[in-house]
Protein backbone atom coordinates (compact mmCIF):
# COMPACT_ATOMS: atom_id res chain seq x y z
CA UNK A 1 0.00 0.00 0.00
CA UNK A 2 3.03 2.03 0.77
CA UNK A 3 4.21 2.04 -3.01
CA UNK A 4 1.42 2.61 -4.17
CA UNK A 5 0.63 5.87 -2.23
CA UNK A 6 4.43 6.91 -3.27
CA UNK A 7 3.45 6.42 -7.28
CA UNK A 8 0.03 8.68 -6.70
CA UNK A 9 1.57 11.46 -4.57
CA UNK A 10 4.47 11.56 -7.34
CA UNK A 11 1.98 11.47 -10.26
CA UNK A 12 -0.13 13.86 -8.56
CA UNK A 13 2.87 16.91 -7.77
CA UNK A 14 5.45 16.01 -10.87
CA UNK A 15 3.77 18.07 -13.16
CA UNK A 16 2.92 20.92 -10.07
CA UNK A 17 6.89 20.73 -9.18
CA UNK A 18 8.06 20.88 -13.14
CA UNK A 19 5.00 24.00 -14.24
CA UNK A 20 6.18 25.73 -10.90
CA UNK A 21 10.13 25.36 -11.66
CA UNK A 22 9.05 26.63 -15.62
CA UNK A 23 7.24 29.33 -14.15
CA UNK A 24 10.00 30.29 -12.32
CA UNK A 25 12.90 30.01 -15.31
CA UNK A 26 10.36 32.03 -17.42
CA UNK A 27 10.03 34.68 -14.92
CA UNK A 28 13.71 34.97 -14.83
CA UNK A 29 14.14 34.64 -18.59
CA UNK A 30 12.01 37.63 -18.77
CA UNK A 31 13.50 40.21 -16.47
CA UNK A 32 16.94 39.81 -18.33
CA UNK A 33 15.26 40.53 -21.35
CA UNK A 34 13.73 43.51 -19.95
CA UNK A 35 16.86 44.11 -18.77
CA UNK A 36 18.76 44.03 -21.69
CA UNK A 37 16.34 45.94 -23.76
CA UNK A 38 16.18 49.11 -21.38
CA UNK A 39 20.20 48.80 -21.91
CA UNK A 40 20.45 48.17 -25.32
CA UNK A 41 17.44 51.51 -25.81
CA UNK A 42 19.34 53.76 -23.85
CA UNK A 43 22.50 52.59 -25.90
CA UNK A 44 21.11 52.86 -29.29
CA UNK A 45 19.66 56.54 -28.76
CA UNK A 46 23.51 57.58 -27.36
CA UNK A 47 25.33 55.67 -30.92
CA UNK A 48 22.30 56.02 -33.29
CA UNK A 49 23.64 59.25 -35.84
CA UNK A 50 27.03 56.77 -36.25
CA UNK A 51 24.88 54.05 -37.31
CA UNK A 52 24.67 54.39 -40.83
CA UNK A 53 24.08 51.06 -42.44
CA UNK A 54 22.51 47.77 -41.48
CA UNK A 55 26.12 46.07 -41.19
CA UNK A 56 27.46 48.68 -38.86
CA UNK A 57 24.91 48.32 -36.92
CA UNK A 58 25.05 44.20 -36.99
CA UNK A 59 29.25 45.16 -36.15
CA UNK A 60 28.29 47.17 -33.26
CA UNK A 61 25.58 44.60 -32.14
CA UNK A 62 28.21 41.77 -32.15
CA UNK A 63 30.79 43.89 -30.37
CA UNK A 64 27.93 45.54 -27.40
CA UNK A 65 24.95 43.46 -27.52
CA UNK A 66 26.46 40.05 -27.60
CA UNK A 67 24.35 38.51 -24.67
CA UNK A 68 21.03 39.75 -27.07
CA UNK A 69 22.05 38.47 -30.09
CA UNK A 70 23.27 35.13 -29.06
CA UNK A 71 20.14 34.18 -27.38
CA UNK A 72 20.19 31.31 -28.64
CA UNK A 73 22.94 30.06 -26.73
CA UNK A 74 21.44 31.31 -23.43
CA UNK A 75 18.23 29.59 -24.25
CA UNK A 76 19.95 26.12 -25.42
CA UNK A 77 21.46 26.23 -21.70
CA UNK A 78 17.96 26.76 -20.42
CA UNK A 79 16.88 24.12 -23.15
CA UNK A 80 19.39 21.98 -21.70
CA UNK A 81 18.65 22.77 -18.51
CA UNK A 82 15.31 21.27 -18.72
CA UNK A 83 16.38 18.23 -20.37
CA UNK A 84 18.43 17.99 -17.28
CA UNK A 85 15.24 18.17 -14.95
CA UNK A 86 13.17 15.58 -17.49
CA UNK A 87 16.40 13.13 -16.99
CA UNK A 88 15.84 13.06 -13.52
CA UNK A 89 12.17 12.93 -13.51
CA UNK A 90 11.86 10.50 -15.61
CA UNK A 91 15.47 8.36 -14.05
CA UNK A 92 13.06 9.02 -11.04
CA UNK A 93 10.05 7.25 -12.05
CA UNK A 94 11.65 4.43 -13.23
CA UNK A 95 13.49 4.19 -10.06
CA UNK A 96 9.59 4.01 -8.71
CA UNK A 97 8.44 1.90 -11.13
CA UNK A 98 11.31 -0.61 -11.17
CA UNK A 99 10.18 -0.99 -7.00
CA UNK A 100 6.81 -1.40 -7.52
CA UNK A 101 7.12 -4.29 -10.29
CA UNK A 102 9.55 -5.90 -7.93
CA UNK A 103 7.18 -5.51 -4.91
CA UNK A 104 4.51 -6.77 -7.96
CA UNK A 105 6.83 -10.04 -8.28
CA UNK A 106 7.63 -10.56 -4.73
CA UNK A 107 4.13 -10.65 -3.76
CA UNK A 108 2.95 -12.69 -6.58
CA UNK A 109 -1.03 -11.62 -5.86
CA UNK A 110 -3.43 -14.70 -6.20
CA UNK A 111 -6.06 -12.49 -6.86
CA UNK A 112 -6.59 -11.27 -10.47
CA UNK A 113 -8.22 -8.18 -9.65
CA UNK A 114 -5.74 -7.19 -7.49
CA UNK A 115 -3.07 -8.61 -9.79
CA UNK A 116 -4.26 -6.59 -12.93
CA UNK A 117 -4.60 -3.06 -10.77
CA UNK A 118 -1.17 -3.26 -9.70
CA UNK A 119 -0.06 -3.96 -13.56
CA UNK A 120 -2.27 -0.68 -14.76
CA UNK A 121 -0.49 1.64 -11.85
CA UNK A 122 2.71 0.38 -13.16
CA UNK A 123 1.59 1.22 -16.82
CA UNK A 124 -0.06 4.67 -15.51
CA UNK A 125 3.59 5.40 -14.04
CA UNK A 126 5.10 4.65 -17.13
CA UNK A 127 3.13 6.64 -19.29
CA UNK A 128 3.09 9.68 -16.75
CA UNK A 129 6.74 9.57 -17.12
CA UNK A 130 6.51 9.98 -20.77
CA UNK A 131 4.07 12.33 -20.80
CA UNK A 132 6.23 14.64 -18.81
CA UNK A 133 9.11 14.29 -20.93
CA UNK A 134 6.93 15.60 -23.76
CA UNK A 135 5.52 18.35 -21.97
CA UNK A 136 9.32 19.75 -20.81
CA UNK A 137 10.50 19.31 -24.59
CA UNK A 138 7.38 21.21 -25.38
CA UNK A 139 8.04 23.80 -22.45
CA UNK A 140 12.04 24.01 -23.20
CA UNK A 141 11.06 24.29 -26.99
CA UNK A 142 8.40 27.37 -26.64
CA UNK A 143 11.04 29.07 -23.95
CA UNK A 144 13.79 28.98 -26.84
CA UNK A 145 10.65 30.18 -29.46
CA UNK A 146 10.09 32.58 -26.66
CA UNK A 147 13.45 34.00 -26.24
CA UNK A 148 13.98 34.30 -29.83
CA UNK A 149 11.00 36.75 -30.66
CA UNK A 150 11.94 38.86 -28.06
CA UNK A 151 15.47 38.98 -29.36
CA UNK A 152 13.97 39.66 -32.61
CA UNK A 153 12.00 42.41 -30.97
CA UNK A 154 14.69 43.81 -29.36
CA UNK A 155 17.43 43.75 -32.24
CA UNK A 156 15.24 44.49 -34.89
CA UNK A 157 16.63 43.60 -38.30
CA UNK A 158 20.55 43.20 -36.85
CA UNK A 159 19.48 39.95 -35.58
CA UNK A 160 17.15 38.76 -38.15
CA UNK A 161 20.41 39.46 -40.36
CA UNK A 162 23.07 37.92 -38.06
CA UNK A 163 21.02 34.71 -38.66
CA UNK A 164 21.34 35.01 -41.95
CA UNK A 165 24.48 35.51 -42.63
CA UNK A 166 25.35 33.19 -40.40
CA UNK A 167 23.31 30.39 -42.41
CA UNK A 168 24.93 31.62 -45.49
CA UNK A 169 28.42 31.33 -44.76
CA UNK A 170 27.99 27.73 -43.13
CA UNK A 171 26.01 26.86 -46.58
CA UNK A 172 29.13 28.21 -48.19
CA UNK A 173 31.41 26.64 -46.57
CA UNK A 174 29.78 23.24 -46.68
CA UNK A 175 29.00 23.71 -50.61
CA UNK A 176 32.79 24.22 -50.88
CA UNK A 177 33.84 21.07 -48.73
CA UNK A 178 31.86 19.19 -50.90
CA UNK A 179 32.94 20.25 -53.86
CA UNK A 180 36.30 20.74 -53.52
CA UNK A 181 36.72 17.62 -50.69
CA UNK A 182 37.76 17.66 -46.63
CA UNK A 183 41.72 18.52 -47.11
CA UNK A 184 43.76 18.21 -44.19
CA UNK A 185 42.78 20.98 -42.35
CA UNK A 186 39.61 18.86 -40.98
CA UNK A 187 42.13 16.13 -39.96
CA UNK A 188 41.72 15.04 -36.27
CA UNK A 189 43.48 12.07 -34.80
CA UNK A 190 40.81 8.99 -34.68
CA UNK A 191 42.50 7.90 -31.43
CA UNK A 192 41.73 11.41 -29.88
CA UNK A 193 38.19 9.80 -29.60
CA UNK A 194 39.80 7.48 -26.84
CA UNK A 195 41.37 9.87 -24.60
CA UNK A 196 38.41 10.04 -22.29
CA UNK A 197 38.06 6.63 -21.76
CA UNK A 198 39.26 3.74 -19.71
CA UNK A 199 42.55 1.43 -20.72
CA UNK A 200 40.28 -1.48 -19.86
CA UNK A 201 37.86 -0.21 -22.27
CA UNK A 202 37.13 -3.07 -24.85
CA UNK A 203 35.39 -2.57 -28.42
CA UNK A 204 32.15 -4.78 -26.94
CA UNK A 205 31.53 -2.22 -24.33
CA UNK A 206 32.10 0.40 -27.02
CA UNK A 207 29.92 -1.50 -29.53
CA UNK A 208 27.05 -1.40 -26.38
CA UNK A 209 27.07 2.10 -26.32
CA UNK A 210 27.04 2.68 -30.45
CA UNK A 211 23.83 0.32 -30.08
CA UNK A 212 22.39 2.47 -27.37
CA UNK A 213 23.00 5.63 -29.06
CA UNK A 214 21.53 4.14 -32.67
CA UNK A 215 18.21 3.29 -30.64
CA UNK A 216 18.32 6.63 -29.42
CA UNK A 217 18.85 7.98 -33.10
CA UNK A 218 15.34 5.76 -34.03
CA UNK A 219 13.21 6.50 -31.26
CA UNK A 220 13.81 10.61 -31.81
CA UNK A 221 13.17 9.86 -35.61
CA UNK A 222 10.10 7.68 -34.75
CA UNK A 223 8.49 10.56 -31.61
CA UNK A 224 9.10 13.52 -34.53
CA UNK A 225 12.04 15.04 -32.55
CA UNK A 226 14.56 15.23 -35.28
CA UNK A 227 13.30 18.09 -37.20
CA UNK A 228 10.96 20.74 -37.45
CA UNK A 229 8.76 23.08 -39.52
CA UNK A 230 6.85 26.37 -39.31
CA UNK A 231 3.98 25.01 -41.67
CA UNK A 232 0.53 24.98 -39.83
CA UNK A 233 -1.28 22.76 -41.52
CA UNK A 234 -0.34 19.50 -40.18
CA UNK A 235 -0.28 17.13 -43.38
CA UNK A 236 2.41 19.62 -45.12
CA UNK A 237 4.34 19.94 -41.33
CA UNK A 238 4.66 16.33 -41.82
CA UNK A 239 5.52 15.86 -45.37
CA UNK A 240 8.27 18.81 -45.18
CA UNK A 241 9.88 17.09 -41.36
CA UNK A 242 9.82 14.00 -43.17
CA UNK A 243 11.73 15.27 -46.37
CA UNK A 244 14.51 16.98 -44.30
CA UNK A 245 15.20 14.36 -42.08
CA UNK A 246 15.70 11.82 -44.71
CA UNK A 247 17.88 13.86 -46.50
CA UNK A 248 20.03 14.34 -43.72
CA UNK A 249 19.79 10.89 -42.12
CA UNK A 250 20.82 9.59 -46.20
CA UNK A 251 24.10 11.96 -45.94
CA UNK A 252 25.08 10.93 -42.16
CA UNK A 253 24.49 7.27 -42.96
CA UNK A 254 26.80 7.62 -46.10
CA UNK A 255 29.61 9.18 -43.90
CA UNK A 256 29.62 7.01 -41.29
CA UNK A 257 30.15 3.79 -43.59
CA UNK A 258 33.33 5.65 -44.49
CA UNK A 259 34.41 5.20 -40.92
CA UNK A 260 38.47 4.31 -41.19
CA UNK A 261 41.44 4.55 -39.10
CA UNK A 262 42.26 8.62 -40.22
CA UNK A 263 39.34 10.57 -41.44
CA UNK A 264 37.36 11.08 -38.04
CA UNK A 265 37.61 14.90 -38.48
CA UNK A 266 36.90 14.71 -42.17
CA UNK A 267 33.11 12.95 -41.26
CA UNK A 268 32.58 15.03 -38.48
CA UNK A 269 32.43 17.84 -40.65
CA UNK A 270 30.40 16.32 -43.66
CA UNK A 271 27.97 15.65 -40.96
CA UNK A 272 27.73 19.46 -39.91
CA UNK A 273 27.55 20.58 -43.55
CA UNK A 274 24.45 18.33 -43.90
CA UNK A 275 23.02 19.80 -41.74
CA UNK A 276 24.23 23.26 -42.65
CA UNK A 277 22.93 22.33 -46.22
CA UNK A 278 19.74 20.55 -45.11
CA UNK A 279 18.36 23.53 -43.21
CA UNK A 280 19.24 25.77 -45.84
CA UNK A 281 17.55 24.25 -48.80
CA UNK A 282 14.73 23.61 -46.42
CA UNK A 283 14.00 27.31 -45.83
CA UNK A 284 11.74 27.75 -49.46
CA UNK A 285 9.73 25.24 -46.99
CA UNK A 286 8.50 27.21 -44.23
CA UNK A 287 12.25 26.65 -42.85
CA UNK A 288 11.93 22.75 -42.53
CA UNK A 289 14.69 21.73 -40.53
CA UNK A 290 16.87 19.83 -38.53
CA UNK A 291 16.81 20.22 -34.88
CA UNK A 292 20.22 20.95 -33.23
CA UNK A 293 19.22 17.99 -30.52
CA UNK A 294 19.26 15.43 -33.41
CA UNK A 295 22.56 17.06 -35.18
CA UNK A 296 24.25 16.16 -32.11
CA UNK A 297 23.13 12.85 -31.37
CA UNK A 298 24.34 11.66 -34.54
CA UNK A 299 27.84 13.14 -33.79
CA UNK A 300 27.92 11.02 -31.02
CA UNK A 301 26.72 8.03 -32.87
CA UNK A 302 30.00 8.79 -35.07
CA UNK A 303 32.32 9.26 -32.07
CA UNK A 304 31.05 5.55 -30.65
CA UNK A 305 31.50 4.06 -34.50
CA UNK A 306 35.00 5.93 -34.29
CA UNK A 307 35.82 4.54 -30.89
CA UNK A 308 34.20 0.98 -31.88
CA UNK A 309 36.85 0.91 -35.15
CA UNK A 310 39.54 2.12 -33.38
CA UNK A 311 39.27 -0.30 -30.26
CA UNK A 312 38.76 -3.19 -32.09
CA UNK A 313 41.67 -2.16 -34.60
CA UNK A 314 44.12 -1.87 -31.74
CA UNK A 315 42.38 -5.18 -30.05
CA UNK A 316 43.46 -7.24 -33.57
CA UNK A 317 47.38 -5.53 -33.51
CA UNK A 318 47.49 -6.86 -30.10
CA UNK A 319 46.32 -10.00 -30.94
CA UNK A 320 48.75 -10.03 -33.35
CA UNK A 321 51.65 -8.91 -31.92
CA UNK A 322 51.04 -12.25 -29.01
CA UNK A 323 50.73 -13.96 -32.22
CA UNK A 324 54.37 -12.67 -33.48
CA UNK A 325 55.88 -12.95 -29.85
CA UNK A 326 54.64 -16.60 -29.61
CA UNK A 327 56.22 -17.50 -32.91
CA UNK A 328 59.37 -16.11 -31.49
CA UNK A 329 59.56 -17.44 -28.70
CA UNK A 330 59.00 -20.84 -29.94
CA UNK A 331 62.28 -19.83 -32.51
CA UNK A 332 63.85 -18.86 -29.22
CA UNK A 333 62.95 -22.30 -27.52
CA UNK A 334 63.81 -24.26 -30.52
CA UNK A 335 67.38 -22.24 -31.26
CA UNK A 336 68.45 -22.86 -27.26
CA UNK A 337 67.42 -26.49 -27.45
CA UNK A 338 69.68 -26.70 -30.85
CA UNK A 339 72.54 -24.96 -28.76
CA UNK A 340 72.23 -27.47 -25.57
CA UNK A 341 72.52 -31.01 -27.49
CA UNK A 342 75.29 -28.77 -29.45
CA UNK A 343 76.74 -28.34 -26.23
CA UNK A 344 76.30 -32.02 -24.47
CA UNK A 345 76.92 -33.47 -28.00
CA UNK A 346 81.08 -31.37 -27.77
CA UNK A 347 81.12 -32.56 -24.31
CA UNK A 348 80.77 -35.85 -25.18
CA UNK A 349 83.07 -36.13 -27.67
CA UNK A 350 85.72 -33.64 -26.17
CA UNK A 351 85.50 -36.34 -22.61
CA UNK A 352 86.05 -39.00 -25.31
CA UNK A 353 89.80 -37.31 -26.54
CA UNK A 354 90.40 -36.67 -22.70
CA UNK A 355 90.10 -40.19 -21.59
CA UNK A 356 91.67 -41.13 -25.10
CA UNK A 357 94.47 -38.80 -24.28
CA UNK A 358 95.08 -39.51 -20.53
CA UNK A 359 95.26 -42.89 -21.34
CA UNK A 360 98.12 -42.20 -24.26
CA UNK A 361 99.66 -39.80 -21.62
CA UNK A 362 99.89 -42.74 -19.16
CA UNK A 363 102.07 -44.98 -22.00
CA UNK A 364 103.69 -42.12 -23.10
CA UNK A 365 107.54 -41.62 -22.72
CA UNK A 366 109.26 -38.96 -21.05
CA UNK A 367 109.99 -37.46 -24.92
CA UNK A 368 105.84 -37.70 -25.66
CA UNK A 369 104.31 -36.51 -22.02
CA UNK A 370 105.00 -32.83 -22.71
CA UNK A 371 103.02 -33.17 -26.33
CA UNK A 372 100.65 -35.18 -25.14
CA UNK A 373 99.51 -33.15 -21.45
CA UNK A 374 99.51 -29.94 -24.01
CA UNK A 375 96.63 -31.82 -25.55
CA UNK A 376 95.22 -32.51 -22.57
CA UNK A 377 95.27 -28.67 -21.42
CA UNK A 378 94.12 -27.69 -24.67
CA UNK A 379 90.97 -30.35 -24.31
CA UNK A 380 90.21 -29.58 -21.08
CA UNK A 381 89.88 -25.97 -22.25
CA UNK A 382 87.55 -26.69 -24.80
CA UNK A 383 85.66 -28.83 -22.49
CA UNK A 384 85.08 -25.86 -19.89
CA UNK A 385 83.89 -23.91 -23.15
CA UNK A 386 81.33 -26.62 -24.04
CA UNK A 387 80.09 -26.71 -20.67
CA UNK A 388 79.71 -23.12 -20.51
CA UNK A 389 77.36 -23.12 -23.67
CA UNK A 390 75.79 -25.40 -22.03
CA UNK A 391 75.30 -24.02 -19.23
CA UNK A 392 74.19 -20.66 -20.87
CA UNK A 393 71.47 -22.40 -23.35
CA UNK A 394 69.88 -24.00 -20.34
CA UNK A 395 69.56 -20.70 -18.53
CA UNK A 396 68.35 -18.66 -21.25
CA UNK A 397 65.60 -21.27 -21.36
CA UNK A 398 64.50 -20.98 -17.44
CA UNK A 399 65.27 -17.18 -17.45
CA UNK A 400 62.39 -16.08 -19.97
CA UNK A 401 63.45 -11.99 -19.49
CA UNK A 402 66.87 -11.91 -20.21
CA UNK A 403 67.90 -11.42 -23.54
CA UNK A 404 69.09 -8.06 -25.86
CA UNK A 405 67.87 -5.07 -26.17
CA UNK A 406 69.34 -3.49 -29.77
CA UNK A 407 69.29 -0.20 -31.28
CA UNK A 408 69.83 -0.09 -35.18
CA UNK A 409 69.83 2.17 -38.08
CA UNK A 410 68.72 2.02 -41.83
CA UNK A 411 69.69 5.45 -43.41
CA UNK A 412 68.65 3.96 -47.05
CA UNK A 413 65.74 3.28 -45.93
CA UNK A 414 64.50 5.66 -42.99
CA UNK A 415 66.82 8.55 -43.65
CA UNK A 416 69.26 9.98 -40.96
CA UNK A 417 68.70 9.51 -37.49
CA UNK A 418 65.99 7.67 -37.29
CA UNK A 419 66.96 4.78 -35.13
CA UNK A 420 64.65 1.14 -34.17
CA UNK A 421 65.25 0.00 -30.30
CA UNK A 422 63.86 -3.33 -30.03
CA UNK A 423 64.54 -6.59 -28.34
CA UNK A 424 65.15 -10.38 -29.10
CA UNK A 425 65.65 -13.21 -26.64
CA UNK A 426 67.75 -14.99 -29.13
CA UNK A 427 71.19 -16.51 -28.10
CA UNK A 428 72.38 -15.06 -31.42
CA UNK A 429 71.03 -11.71 -31.62
CA UNK A 430 72.17 -10.49 -34.98
CA UNK A 431 70.43 -13.22 -36.24
CA UNK A 432 67.04 -11.10 -35.68
CA UNK A 433 68.61 -7.81 -36.68
CA UNK A 434 69.33 -10.48 -39.98
CA UNK A 435 65.65 -10.92 -40.28
CA UNK A 436 64.67 -7.28 -40.33
CA UNK A 437 66.97 -6.64 -43.24
CA UNK A 438 65.20 -8.99 -45.19
CA UNK A 439 61.83 -8.00 -44.29
CA UNK A 440 60.90 -5.49 -47.49
CA UNK A 441 63.83 -3.10 -46.90
CA UNK A 442 65.99 -2.11 -49.38
CA UNK A 443 69.19 -2.01 -47.43
CA UNK A 444 70.57 -3.82 -44.31
CA UNK A 445 70.54 -2.57 -40.79
CA UNK A 446 72.99 -1.10 -38.98
CA UNK A 447 73.72 -2.03 -35.33
CA UNK A 448 74.88 0.43 -33.28
CA UNK A 449 74.35 -1.55 -29.67
CA UNK A 450 73.33 -4.78 -28.52
CA UNK A 451 72.80 -4.38 -24.34
CA UNK A 452 72.49 -7.36 -22.54
CA UNK A 453 69.80 -7.59 -19.88
CA UNK A 454 68.90 -9.92 -17.64
CA UNK A 455 65.19 -8.36 -17.73
CA UNK A 456 65.33 -7.01 -21.73
CA UNK A 457 61.59 -6.28 -21.89
CA UNK A 458 61.56 -3.78 -18.96
CA UNK A 459 64.69 -1.91 -20.47
CA UNK A 460 62.93 -1.91 -24.13
CA UNK A 461 59.77 -0.41 -22.11
CA UNK A 462 61.50 2.18 -20.32
CA UNK A 463 63.58 3.56 -23.63
CA UNK A 464 60.22 3.36 -25.56
CA UNK A 465 58.41 5.67 -22.75
CA UNK A 466 61.74 7.90 -22.71
CA UNK A 467 61.37 8.32 -26.56
CA UNK A 468 57.62 8.35 -27.31
CA UNK A 469 57.76 12.02 -28.25
CA UNK A 470 59.75 11.31 -30.78
CA UNK A 471 58.31 8.27 -32.26
CA UNK A 472 58.17 8.21 -36.03
CA UNK A 473 54.24 6.49 -35.62
CA UNK A 474 52.93 8.44 -33.07
CA UNK A 475 49.58 6.30 -33.07
CA UNK A 476 50.58 2.93 -33.05
CA UNK A 477 53.07 2.55 -30.07
CA UNK A 478 54.30 -1.03 -31.00
CA UNK A 479 56.23 0.55 -34.11
CA UNK A 480 59.57 0.64 -32.86
CA UNK A 481 60.97 3.62 -35.24
CA UNK A 482 62.07 6.94 -33.15
CA UNK A 483 63.66 10.23 -34.84
CA UNK A 484 66.51 11.21 -32.42
CA UNK A 485 70.50 11.38 -32.47
CA UNK A 486 72.43 8.18 -31.52
CA UNK A 487 73.84 10.16 -29.03
CA UNK A 488 70.68 11.00 -26.97
CA UNK A 489 70.00 6.73 -27.14
CA UNK A 490 73.62 6.35 -25.30
CA UNK A 491 72.85 9.17 -22.98
CA UNK A 492 69.38 7.66 -21.50
CA UNK A 493 70.84 3.94 -21.52
CA UNK A 494 73.64 5.11 -19.17
CA UNK A 495 71.06 6.71 -17.24
CA UNK A 496 69.51 3.16 -16.93
CA UNK A 497 72.96 1.91 -15.27
CA UNK A 498 74.55 0.23 -18.11
CA UNK A 499 77.72 1.59 -19.13
CA UNK A 500 79.71 -1.24 -20.21
CA UNK A 501 78.48 -1.21 -24.02
CA UNK A 502 80.10 -0.85 -26.90
CA UNK A 503 78.40 1.83 -28.88
CA UNK A 504 78.91 2.59 -33.11
CA UNK A 505 78.18 6.21 -33.00
CA UNK A 506 78.67 5.98 -36.93
CA UNK A 507 76.52 4.05 -39.31
CA UNK A 508 78.81 2.46 -41.90
CA UNK A 509 75.21 2.00 -44.28
CA UNK A 510 77.72 0.17 -47.05
CA UNK A 511 75.25 -0.60 -49.45
CA UNK A 512 73.47 2.64 -49.19
CA UNK A 513 76.82 4.74 -49.78
CA UNK A 514 77.97 1.96 -52.35
CA UNK A 515 74.82 2.70 -54.39
CA UNK A 516 75.11 6.39 -54.29
CA UNK A 517 78.48 6.18 -55.42
CA UNK A 518 77.43 3.75 -58.48
CA UNK A 519 74.62 6.31 -59.52
CA UNK A 520 76.82 9.12 -59.20
CA UNK A 521 79.55 7.31 -61.70
CA UNK A 522 76.31 6.15 -64.01
CA UNK A 523 75.17 9.82 -64.02
CA UNK A 524 79.08 11.42 -65.09
CA UNK A 525 79.28 8.42 -67.61
CA UNK A 526 75.56 9.79 -69.43
CA UNK A 527 77.05 13.46 -69.00
CA UNK A 528 80.12 12.30 -71.07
Amino acid sequence: MDIQVIIILLIFFLPLIFATISRKKRKDLENELKKSKKEFEVELQASQTDLTTLMTLNTELEEKYSPIINMELHTQQLLDDAHEDVNAMKQESERLIAIAEGELDRLQVNTKDLNSQARQKVQDSKTKATEIEGTARSEAERILEFAKKQAEEIAGDAYEAKQKADSYETAIRAMRNTIEGYKDEYIIPNHSVLDDLADEYTHKEAGATLKATRATVRSMVKEGHAGACDYVENLRKTYAVHFAVDAFNGKVDSALAKVKHDNYGKIEQEIIDAFALVNHNGQPFRNARINQEYLDIRLTELKWAVATFELRKIEKEEQAEIKAQIREEEKVIREIEKARIAAEKEERLIQKALQKVRKELAQASDEQKEQYEAQLAELEGKLQEAEEKGQRALSMAQQTRRGHVYVISNIGSFGEDVFKVGMTRRLEPLDRVKELSDASVPFSFDVHAMIYSDDAPTLEKALHKQFQDVAVNKTNSRKEFFRTSIASIKNTVESQGLNEIHWTMKAEATEYRESLSIEKANEIKIVA
